[in-house]
């Protein structure tokens, strides 16, 4: 059964929203994942590697271009990918390879394939404009419906739409393994499994709740902080998440974490079974695994969920690359970027010269241990703070800036957990002046926040056609639109397919404090 290809088979695994703060791969000693530990000890290992963009759909779209997000408009969940972008399949297709797409990968506008020869699942998410962002109506506006409810209704369930989802997305990818290991087809493939856990809400069946004691869950790093205390991006958020409506205590965020370390078990779990196949069908020795995270999960740090912003617990993300016989074992310290995975993979395929248009950094000097020093970035462009925001990382230092507002800067190897801002210190001036200067190397706010807001009007507009907003979604069998997220509000359409179901619960925060209210009064982020 085993083939003899001249380029290896890939395999990227992709999950939503994993933090590499609560994986054991990473440190963490509570979350329960054999089998990724297996792969990691098997693979370069990237501990520093970071998302273009801490927001689904722009991490996605750049990770595939290689480009960063703000370079080719993706601004926010409903910022159309367009067409015209080449993509990693597009260059593997270009080099031989059948390509193929199972599972989430949240692809805005007409062209759902995007240079994939084809996808065998529906996506979980719309493919529309229903949820473009409003930075006219300041920091509260928010399309998707997310919420902070999801950590007041933390808890083991008995079925949810998402474990439907990645169940069917586990069962595709599996079949499409055997079915590519038996084709008499001798191209390599390119195969994308894309789960959508851990992604809030926090629930999961209790096969997984029980697979931990409720007294071994380990609390946030950093405590909550208090209103006044919080930069403008964090502000924002504070806002948009609606922490201001919920009143979360202890026992919220021990239930919120407890459910993500059975969802990261229950992950464990899948890719275990993938890999499996991989073994059984004699794939493995030819097939490069690649494994990640699209962005992170704030986890109750900091008093913040979900992501949207520069904190390494949001931006940063886990990365694994193996390929047996040809990749040796290690763990690479060095800051890396999704981005430079395509160019990556096109040099690893005996490609020497690269597409000009690509943006990131090849690594295969790092694979034969050589130092990287190139700056990674990233760019947050959708709700909360409603300016442009930056990062740049460059060694030990990141620097992190709201337009108009915050600069921050934070030596990593000192302060993991960011809790000293060294932006003011002058013994800093030097290296907080170097990375500004790279952050604002071709990158312009005054300019990117005409391109954003005119992207949204323009969007608004079109979305709001009566009976004839634009519907890309992309249907693998009949039903399916009815079966997961379209245009509803995602927290809701969520706990309905949950059993036993949820209520959405309503606001249980007293009333804002004269102090909170001064605060947002002078920041302009009033609800």
């Amino acid at each position: 059964m085993s083939k003899d290809y001249g380029n290896p088979n890939v395999l990227l695994v992709m999950v939503d929203q994993m933090t590499v703060r609560a994986m054991s791969i990473y440190g963490n000693h509570v979350a329960k994942m054999p089998n990724m530990e297996k792969l990691a000890a098997e693979s370069v290992l990237f501990e520093n590697a970071y998302c273009a963009s801490p927001l689904c759909a722009p991490a996605r779209f750049s990770l595939l271009t290689g480009r960063q997000s703000v370079n080719i408009n993706a601004f926010d969940n409903a910022s159309e990918f367009p067409a015209s972008t080449p993509t990693m399949a597009h260059y593997l297709r270009e080099l031989g390879y059948f390509t193929i797409l199972c599972g989430k990968m949240h692809f805005i506008g007409p062209d759902q394939l995007h240079g994939f020869n084809e996808r065998i699942t529906t996506d979980v998410y719309p493919s529309t404009y229903a949820w473009v962002p409003r930075w006219d109506k300041g920091a509260s506006y928010i399309s998707s419906g997310v919420t902070c409810a999801s950590i007041l209704e933390a808890g083991p369930c008995i079925r949810s739409l998402q474990m439907d989802y990645d169940d069917e997305v586990e069962y595709r990818g599996i079949q499409k393994l055997y079915d590519l290991a038996r084709s008499r087809d001798e191209r390599p493939f390119f195969l994308t499994v894309s789960f959508t856990h851990p992604h809030h809400p926090f629930t999961i069946s209790e096969h997984y709740w029980d697979r931990y004691a409720h007294d071994d869950i380990d609390m946030p790093a950093v405590e909550n902080l208090p209103f006044e205390q919080l930069d403008y991006h964090s502000r924002g958020l504070y806002f948009a998440h609606g922490r201001h409506l919920h009143d979360i205590q202890n026992d919220h965020i021990q239930n919120a974490r407890h459910a993500y370390y059975g969802m990261l078990s229950y992950l464990d779990d899948k890719i275990g079974r993938l890999l499996n196949v991989l073994d059984q069908t004699e794939l493995a020795d030819n097939t490069l695994v690649i494994f990640t995270s699209d962005h992170g999960e704030m986890l109750g740090e900091r008093g913040m969920w979900h992501k949207h912003n520069f904190y390494e617990a949001s931006v940063r993300v886990p990365l694994t690359v193996r390929l047996p016989g040809k990749l040796t074992p290690a763990r690479i310290a060095d800051p890396v970027s999704h981005i430079d995975l395509l160019p990556t993979l096109l040099n690893m395929l005996g490609e020497a010269k690269l597409p000009d248009n690509l943006e990131g950094t090849s690594l295969l000097p790092a694979f034969k241990g050589e130092t990287l020093e190139h700056p990674v970035y990233s760019d947050y462009l959708a709700i909360g703070p409603c300016v442009p925001c930056r990062m740049v990382r460059k060694g030990d230092y990141k620097f992190m800036y709201t337009h108009g507002h915050d600069e921050s800067l934070f030596e990593l190897s000192n302060d993991p957990n960011e809790r000293d801002n060294l932006a003011n210190n002058r013994t800093c001036k030097n290296i907080k002046s170097e990375l500004k200067q790279m952050l604002f190397n071709n990158w312009d706010p005054v300019e990117v926040d005409w391109r954003v807001r005119t992207s949204q009007r323009r969007r608004i507009a079109i979305n709001r056609t009566p009976g004839n907003a634009p519907v890309w979604d992309f249907v693998y069998r009949k039903g399916d639109t009815e079966r997961f997220v379209r245009n509803r509000k995602v927290d809701d359409t969520k706990g309905r397919y949950q059993l036993p179901q949820v209520k959405p619960s309503p606001p249980n925060r007293a009333p804002m404090s004269s102090l909170e209210i001064g605060e947002a009064m002078q920041t302009g982020m009033l609800p």
